[in-house]
C-alpha cells in the first residue's frame, strides 16, 4: 500500500469532537480522556454553533482544550474535518468522538496498542456500551444493496431478521477483528489514512458519514479494526433529541446518498428511484409513529 502521506505525521495524539449545544456532557467527556490514556492529549472542540455556552466554558477551564468555531453548522463530518485541519503534522493519531460519551480507564491506550497489531489499520473502534450496560453493535458489515434494503424494510418490525442480524454482526463473537465500518461515535484514526482519502465526505450532513468513511478506507487498502478491549459508554442523543423529525429525514437522505453513490449512471436509475421512494415512505411512517 502506497501513500504520499507516509512519514508525514508524527506520533502525537489528539481528540477531536464536534459540538452543538452539548450541555454538561462535553466536560464529562474531556475529564474521562485524562483517565483513558497516559499520554498527553490535545482536545479540539469544533463547534457548529452552540448557544448554551458549554464549549466556551470547557475551553476556558481546561488548558488542553482548543475551541474552534466552524462558523456555521457544518454537520458531523464537516465539523470533524475542520477540527482535524486545526492539528499540526506532529499529530499522527486522532480520536474522533461525540461529546456525549465517556471513556473507560485506559481505553485510548488500548486502541493505540491495537495499532501495533494491525499495521494496515486505518481506523480502530472501541466496544460501545449504552448507559444500561448493553453493547451497541458498533462494528458492522457494509450495507450492500440487498442487505441494506432488507434491513431498512424489516429492521423496525422484525429486528432479529437474518439481514439485520448479519449487517449488525449480532451473531459474531465480540473479539478483535476487521469490520466493514465502525461507529463514528468514537474511533481512533491513523492520520495518514484519514488524509489519504480526503477525510469525511461533507455531503453527508449527519448519518452514514462513518459508513462511507469505512468503505473508502477499505477501497484505499486500509482496515477498520474493532477493538473490544477498549470501551466507551455513549449517553447518546443530547444535541439531536429536540430535532427528531429533522434527524429522521437526514438519516434517510444519507442512506439514499450512500446507495446511490455506489450505483451511478443510467443503468441503475430505475433502482435509485425505487430506493428513493421507499426511503421517503419509510421516513414519513417513522416520523408519524414518533409523533
Amino acid at each position: 500500500m502506497c501513500s504520499r502521506y507516509r512519514d508525514q505525521y508524527g506520533e502525537e495524539l489528539a481528540v477531536v469532537t464536534v459540538t452543538y449545544s452539548p450541555g454538561e456532557t462535553l466536560d464529562a467527556m474531556c475529564e474521562s480522556v485524562s483517565k483513558a490514556t497516559e499520554r498527553e492529549v490535545r482536545i479540539i472542540v469544533a463547534d457548529n454553533g452552540s448557544t448554551d455556552g458549554a464549549p466556551e466554558k470547557v475551553a476556558a477551564a481546561r488548558d488542553n482544550v482548543t475551541l474552534v468555531p466552524t462558523g456555521s453548522n457544518l454537520g458531523y463530518g464537516g465539523g470533524m474535518n475542520r477540527g482535524v485541519a486545526e492539528l499540526g503534522t506532529e499529530y499522527g493519531w486522532v480520536v474522533i468522538c461525540n461529546a456525549d460519551l465517556f471513556f473507560a480507564e485506559g481505553s485510548i491506550d488500548e486502541l493505540l496498542a491495537a495499532t501495533e497489531r494491525w499495521p494496515r489499520g486505518g481506523a480502530f473502534g472501541p466496544l460501545v456500551r449504552e448507559v444500561d450496560g448493553s453493547v451497541y453493535p458498533s462494528a458492522r458489515l457494509q450495507p450492500s444493496l440487498w442487505r441494506g434494503t432488507l434491513h431498512a424494510a424489516l429492521g423496525a418490525v422484525w429486528p432479529s431478521n437474518p439481514a439485520s442480524r448479519g449487517y449488525r454482526q449480532s451473531d459474531t463473537a465480540v473479539t478483535e477483528r476487521n469490520a466493514g465500518w465502525l461507529s463514528g461515535s468514537c474511533m481512533l484514526l491513523r492520520r495518514e489514512a484519514f488524509e489519504q482519502i480526503g477525510g469525511f465526505d461533507t455531503r453527508y450532513f449527519m448519518y452514514f458519514e462513518d459508513v462511507d468513511l469505512g468503505d473508502r478506507l477499505t477501497c484505499a487498502g486500509w482496515l477498520n479494526v474493532y477493538v473490544p478491549s477498549a470501551e466507551i459508554t455513549h449517553i447518546g442523543g443530547h444535541s439531536t433529541k429536540q430535532a427528531s423529525a429533522r434527524m429522521v429525514r437526514a438519516h434517510h437522505d444519507s442512506a439514499y446518498r450512500y446507495l446511490a453513490d455506489r450505483h451511478p449512471g443510467p443503468r441503475w436509475l430505475p433502482l435509485r428511484l425505487v430506493i428513493k421512494a421507499g426511503l421517503a415512505a419509510r421516513a414519513a411512517l417513522q416520523i408519524r409513529a414518533e409523533r
